[in-house]
């Protein structure tokens, strides 16, 4: 799937110069040839997540909201880590 996703990151620079309908033809070439099921299995979720006019917050699960719900209650009480503290952590 890295593969995938890199070649799709490294072709969106081309995407800018190329007509919208030159794009949906392109993309449906490279669908058509696309063996990975863990990509097409992420490209139909996100089919199905456009199609649906639904606010995704209505997906969640009362544990997920929840855990958003403290993790902006901590953002708000300023209990946060800069990222670069972090990565330093990580050896990132």
């Amino acid at each position: 799937m890295q593969t995938v996703t890199f070649r799709i990151i490294h072709n969106f620079v081309n995407l800018k110069n190329m007509g919208h309908e030159a794009v949906k033809l392109e993309l449906i070439e490279w669908l058509t040839k696309l063996e990975d099921k863990e990509t097409i299995d992420y490209l139909k979720i996100v089919k199905d997540s456009n199609v649906s006019h639904n606010d995704w917050w209505h997906d969640l699960t009362d544990e997920q909201k929840s855990g958003i719900e403290r993790g902006l209650e901590d953002v708000d009480a300023g209990r946060v880590t800069p990222h670069d503290i972090v990565k330093l952590k990580y050896g990132l």
